[in-house]
């Protein structure tokens, strides 16, 4: 098995771990998720590239995008 066939779990584990994040009430744990959602984005990315699923890499981008919108939303009252 290729090594880069295990990217997929860090990435499941992290955006689990953002999705339990944004639904905090703190704006610091808010901010905390999508930065972990980003980071997972990327890790599917790495991981969609490896496995030729195309489709996947494009949803990334769109979802990534809409993270960034997430993060500067919420990056403000967080400080």
């Amino acid at each position: 098995m290729d090594y880069l066939d295990w990217v997929q779990w860090p990435a499941m584990l992290i955006t689990v771990l953002a999705a339990w994040l944004i639904g905090s009430q703190s704006p610091r744990r808010r901010v905390s998720g999508f930065i972990c959602f980003i980071f997972s984005n990327v890790l599917w990315v790495i991981w969609g590239y490896h496995t030729q699923a195309y489709a996947l890499i494009v949803l990334q981008f769109c979802l990534c995008a809409m993270n960034l919108r997430g993060f500067s939303k919420n990056v403000h009252s967080a400080t």
